[in-house]
């Protein structure tokens, strides 16, 4: 499976909940940022902790909008994401970057960028 459709296949796990999907696509040591608390979370185990927390108190989606390789082989994903407390209310709204390093086609490292910048 290349780079675009195995990060495509994350992208709609995530959008459905379906934490088991997801973390598949994923190496047993993934390190994933924390974007709620700040600093990363390592593994299967603490990636799913995050995401229920997560998903408990707030109702993210997220929509790739184009994929660029980067030099040193990274996939750089163009992400509208739109974030909404759970009576509906709009967070937060707007794009940014997801970068991807993948080893043996799966998600090894995953970093968020601000939108702008040279990699556009």
């Amino acid at each position: 499976m290349d780079a675009e459709a195995r990060l495509r296949g994350l992208y709609d796990a995530f959008n459905a909940r379906d934490i088991d999907t997801a973390v598949a696509g994923m190496t047993d040591d993934v390190d994933w940022p924390n974007a709620w608390d700040g600093g990363r979370v390592h593994g299967h185990a603490a990636v799913r902790e995050y995401w229920t927390r997560q998903w408990a108190a707030i109702d993210s989606h997220v929509a790739p909008q184009r994929f660029l390789v980067r030099p040193d082989g990274r996939v750089a994903v163009d992400v509208d994401q739109l974030v909404r407390d759970l009576g509906g209310a709009v967070i937060a709204a707007g794009r940014v970057w997801h970068v991807y390093e993948l080893r043996d086609g799966l998600v090894a490292r995953m970093d968020v960028e601000e939108a702008g910048g040279a990699h556009e």
